[in-house]
């Protein structure tokens, strides 16, 4: 359903663009105030078109997905990381975040003129 949902949506942009260049190109040339009519109804078109291609089908069932052991992931990563009253001051509880933020601050304290 995904492509279904996608035909319609380069459709109706499609349609948006058609709409800007005839409004500019020939419309303009027999009623200016058509042209703008024109450019208004193309204006409106790409919101609905978003909404059109960011809806769920009935066959989507996202709500009873489960992602691949989540439940695991997060288990390991709760029993990783050190108790907040352990941690040192500014860490995050991720070694490998933390020696990232540690060298990041010393390439700004070498560039820092004081």
């Amino acid at each position: 359903m995904y492509a279904r949902r996608r035909h319609w949506y380069f459709a109706m942009m499609g349609t948006c663009v058609v709409f800007f260049v005839l409004a500019w190109s020939v419309v303009r040339l027999w009623s200016v105030p058509a042209a703008i009519g024109m450019c208004l109804f193309a204006m409106v078109i790409p919101p609905f078109a978003a909404i059109v291609a960011n809806r769920k089908g009935p066959e989507d069932r996202w709500w009873d997905e489960k992602d691949p052991g989540s439940g695991e992931a997060e288990r390991k990563a709760e029993e990783a990381a050190p108790e907040p009253d352990k941690r040192a001051k500014g860490s995050c509880g991720d070694p490998q975040s933390d020696a990232w933020w540690a060298e990041l601050d010393q390439g700004h304290r070498r560039n820092r003129r004081d």
